[in-house]
């Protein structure tokens, strides 16, 4: 990133919030949603994009979407990658942009402070993820020269995972157990 913080080094916030949420027992965009956008804007991110699919009505309803780039992906039952891929696609979109900040709208414990730490490794290149005592976690930072592959690469449920995997050697993990939690909520 630029020192003087220049519009040409943007990080984006990408709130991934399209599932059913079954053993959940319903969709959780409409709980979660607010809080997961909250994080990503305190936490330095702009444009706020949200990924939504079952409960996008509900979640409309629910929470105060003004100023976020919402997203109906009709395929959100074909799992998270379809989500991931239509979020990247927004966001290329988008100009200004070095790098998005991927965040599952299921985890309540992620906090401004830690996006904010992530955020400090963007750049086009960059590819990072939180952790928590050691043990990778989201969300996850990918700086736009990676967009096209990630994308192409994901599948069904895994989202980036199993390009994250490819580049292992190249991925900055950012410990963040001081500041968040990394849990996800699956069940009421």
């Amino acid at each position: 990133m630029k020192p003087d913080g220049s519009a040409a080094n943007r990080v984006a916030g990408l709130v991934l919030a399209a599932g059913a949420g079954r053993r959940y027992g319903g969709p959780k965009a409409p709980v979660f949603l607010g809080q997961a956008l909250r994080a990503l804007r305190d936490g330095g991110c702009d444009p706020l994009i949200a990924v939504l699919g079952a409960g996008a009505r509900q979640a409309r309803s629910a929470v105060d979407l003004a100023g976020v780039h919402v997203v109906d992906n009709p395929l959100w039952a074909e799992g998270m990658a379809s989500s991931l891929r239509l979020g990247l696609n927004t966001v290329a979109g988008l100009p200004r942009i070095s790098a998005v900040c991927v965040h599952l709208v299921d985890m309540p414990g992620v906090t401004a402070a830690a996006v904010a730490r992530l955020r400090a490794h963007a750049h086009p290149g960059c590819l990072a993820r939180a952790c928590y005592h050691g043990e990778p976690g989201h969300p996850v930072l990918l700086g736009r020269d990676h967009w096209a592959t990630a994308a192409a690469t994901a599948r069904g449920d895994q989202g980036a995972r199993a390009y994250l995997r490819l580049r292992a050697d190249q991925v900055s993990f950012v410990e963040c157990a001081d500041v968040a939690a990394g849990y996800d909520i699956d069940e009421q």
